[in-house]
Parts: C-alpha cells; structure tokens; sequence
C-alpha cells in the first residue's frame, strides 16, 4: 500500500516583504505564509504485510490532518499536529497527510478560509481520504461549512478525544462520563433538515390561538432530539453522582483513618501505569497507546518505615484537552484534588516535556488542585537525551528522574514520597501494656512509629499519631 509523499519546504520566502526594509512593525505574518497550506512531513501511517482483505477487515478511516497556526514556532505547529496525528492512529485511523496554515486567527466560515479550503479538497481527492481532522474545536458552523466544500466527513480534536475515549472506557462510569461528554458536544451542533421534519403544528387559527403570523411548525425534529439529549444528559449526571458514591464513601473511609492519598498525575502515555506497578506493584494493564487509562485505580502501599498511603492512577491529560471531559470526569478527578501528594509524570523523552507540564498544571488549576503538594517524576530515562534531563532538573528542582521501565530511581522516589507525605500532629511517648496490642497495630497502619522497645509493664513507643488515635493513648502517656 503506498501514500503520496510530499517535500515541506525548510524556509518561508518572503522575497516581496525584504523589498520593504526592516523597520519593525509589530509581529506581523510573511505575505508567503499567509499565502500557503505547510505540508508536514512523516506522518503517513505506514502499513505493512497488509493484506487487502485484511486491510477491508479492519475498516481504518483515511484522514488528512488540518492544522491553524497563530502563535509559536513553526517546530511548535508541527508537534501538535504530530500529536494528532497519533490521537488518530489510537482512534483507528490511517494518517495520509497533514497539513497547516499560518494565520492570525481561524476563519470564522471555514476554519481555514474558503481558498483553502478548496485546496484542502483537492488534496482529499488526490490522497483519497474520506475523513479531515482539524486541529482545534471547531464551531458547528465551521464544521458544517467546511464539510460542504471537501466534500468528506470533517471532524475536529474535541470530537476524537472523545471517540478514543469511548473506545478506552471499561466500567460503567466512565462509559457513563464519556456518553455525557458526547452528549454535551454534540448537542449545539445537531442539523436541522427544514419543516418537513415538524412534528406537530404551532398556533392554530381558533380562538385564543396565537393569531396572524404564529400559524406554523410546532416542535421540529431537531428540536425533539435536543429535548432527548436533555434528559439524556440529565439522567446520566444523576447516574455518575450515584455512582460516585461508592468511591467517595472509600475516600472518606481513609481521611477518617487518616491514610495519606498520593495521585499519580500527567501526559497520557507518560508511564503512569507503569510508575503504579514499580512503586505498589498493582499489576494494572500497561499499554503504548494515548488515554489507556481511563479509570482510576488506587493501591495500599507502605513506606520503608512501615506507614501506609494509597496511590491512585488517574486519566491522562493532553494539550487542550476539551473542558467538557474535564466537567465529565471531575469525579474522577476528585482523586488527584483530594491527594496529599501529587506525583507529576513526565515522560523525559518526548521532544517536548516542558509542553507536558505546562499542559498537565493547566487542567490541575482548572480542577482546584494548583496547591496539592508535588513531586515531578520525569519517567523513561532509559530512552531520554541526558543533556535534556539535566535541563528538566534545572527547570524543576524538587523532581526525580526514573525508569518505571527498567526501575532506576524507583528508591529515591519512593524516599522523596516519605519525606513529604503529611506528618501526624501529635508526637507522643507512652507505654502501652502488653495486653493492648490493638493500639500497636494502630500505630503502625496508622501513624509513624520512632522507635520501639520492649519493658517489663509494656511496650514504650515514641511516635507521631493523628488527633483520635492520640485520644485512644491518653492513658499511657508518660
């Protein structure tokens, strides 16, 4: 199976503008950049030992990949499109060819101006795709606009968020938050087909009807669907808080007993799966795929001290990610704002890692969790440039480079959490008689013991213990 392939041009030509001089006047576009559609090249997903049969089996949508660029580099334009590029592959497409435009803000029709928007066209005909993904959300206008000029199915990065989401989501509240996302998306951007679609008759011409000018359609069939979705969506947030009840019982459970909660936060497919498995050794499926995890797992694990903590996996966040999945899962969420630490994942072997984390703390702002307390993994240095990691810990200095891969820096990490998960209140000396081994349990599973020795009347422990458990040693306290 072969893909056309395109040369990108290195440099833009502005050969009019130098003619001008180069007084500044403002950051203005090259009249060559305003002028063009930028191919990119390398990302025609290649397929090999294909069948054809098998290929018709396995049904891949063909898609171009459309991008706008009005701030940043050209570097910065063409990473995000190369993300989109593999959001589609995840979502079960086959990347022909990408394309972006720079200018200096989205045309409000077409997304790319109707000129472009014919070349656009020429280009689905010439690679044969039946699909266009742009690179931004698009308004139901845009949309529909730009469907009428290529002449294809055109679907924007909101939209295939939403669909590998759909594809990843296994229990019933995530199928539940994913529907209600779907929902909310597609609910402003429903087509309407004219009156031949009415579904009853407005005012009529009796008395007490509406009189001159209000004889018409009554509720139309856009108008049902929309009612539907409705009480679709509210039905479907009224599931979600049920069935969110469960894990707020548990969470309760833990702030009651005074566990300390970690969140495992970061890109998606940064490794936190994997980082999961190394530190509480969970066993969760660990995938190379965008937004593998979906649900949040939590795990019990215990310090080197013996003081127990949880550590949960959470959904993996992506540049712009659509702030309705972001309303759709904040249950989900509620895991990482409700952590006493975050463990920030980075994958310190992207092109882009400082990408990664103004993208991750731009959604942890959003949910309220800004101020939870942080340590910044940078994970998959078995593959990262050292020189970049030398960077990154420059840039953050409360951080740890490791490999959930390979294990390297797996210990320091698990010190760095012991060091800053939160200390009970109370630091206490008592000698607790033998016959009380009930509060000895309690301070190991539930406190942080100092130090321990056996005397003739009891045990003498020296430890730091939460506000009930201190009330429960009142008694033997020396």
């Amino acid at each position: 199976m072969t893909n056309s392939r395109y040369e990108v041009d290195s440099e833009y030509e502005a050969r009019d503008d130098l003619e001008l001089g180069n007084d500044y006047d403002g950051e203005q576009f090259d009249r060559a950049d305003r002028a063009s559609l930028r191919r990119v090249a390398g990302l025609s997903t290649e397929l090999q030992d294909v069948t054809e049969v098998e290929y018709r089996q396995l049904r891949l949508e063909r898609v171009v990949l459309v991008g706008v660029w009005t701030s940043g580099t050209a570097a910065d334009a063409e990473a995000s499109l190369r993300e989109l590029a593999a959001l589609a592959e995840t979502a079960g497409s086959q990347v022909l060819e990408g394309v972006t435009q720079r200018r200096d803000q989205p045309d409000a029709a077409t997304y790319i101006g109707s000129g472009k928007a014919k070349e656009l066209r020429d280009i689905v005909a010439e690679t044969g795709a039946d699909t266009v993904i742009c690179d931004g959300e698009l308004t139901p206008a845009q949309l529909i606009h730009l469907e009428d000029v290529v002449k294809v199915k055109v679907v924007d990065r909101t939209a295939l968020i939403l669909d590998i989401f759909a594809q990843h989501a296994k229990s019933r509240e995530g199928k539940a938050q994913v529907a209600l996302a779907q929902m909310q998306y597609m609910l402003p951007r429903l087509r309407g087909w004219g009156q031949s679609l009415s579904r009853q008759m407005g005012g009529g011409g009796t008395a007490g009807g509406g009189g001159i000018a209000t004889r018409g359609p009554g509720e139309t069939k856009i108008e049902l669907d929309r009612r539907r979705i409705r009480e679709k969506m509210a039905k479907m947030r009224r599931e979600i808080a049920e069935l969110g009840k469960g894990r707020d019982a548990k969470r309760h459970e833990r702030r009651r007993n005074a566990v300390p909660s970690v969140a495992i936060a970061g890109y998606t497919n940064a490794g936190k799966s994997s980082l999961l498995n190394r530190v509480t050794g969970a066993g969760v499926l660990v995938e190379d795929a965008l937004f593998a995890t979906l649900d949040p797992t939590v795990r019990r694990t215990e310090t080197a001290g013996g003081r127990g903590y949880t550590v949960a996996d959470t959904v993996g966040f992506v540049r712009h990610l659509p702030h309705l999945l972001v309303e759709a899962f904040r249950s989900t969420l509620e895991e990482v704002v409700d952590a006493d630490l975050i463990l920030h994942v980075v994958d310190a072997s992207d092109p882009d890692p400082e990408g990664q984390l103004a993208a991750v703390r731009e959604v942890l702002h959003e949910i309220g969790a800004a101020k939870v307390p942080e340590i910044v993994v940078f994970n998959k240095a078995d593959a990262a440039d050292p020189d970049v990691i030398a960077r990154l810990l420059r840039r953050e200095p409360h951080s740890v480079v490791v490999s959930a891969r390979t294990g390297a820096g797996i210990d320091k990490l698990l010190a760095a959490i012991e060091e800053d998960l939160p200390r009970p209140a109370f630091e206490v000396d008592a000698v607790i008689p033998y016959g009380r081994g009930d509060l000895i349990s309690r301070i190991h599973e539930h406190g942080e013991l100092l130090s321990e020795t056996h005397l003739e009347t009891g045990t003498r422990v020296l430890a730091r213990v939460d506000a009930p458990l201190h009330a429960a040693l009142g008694e033997f306290l020396s």
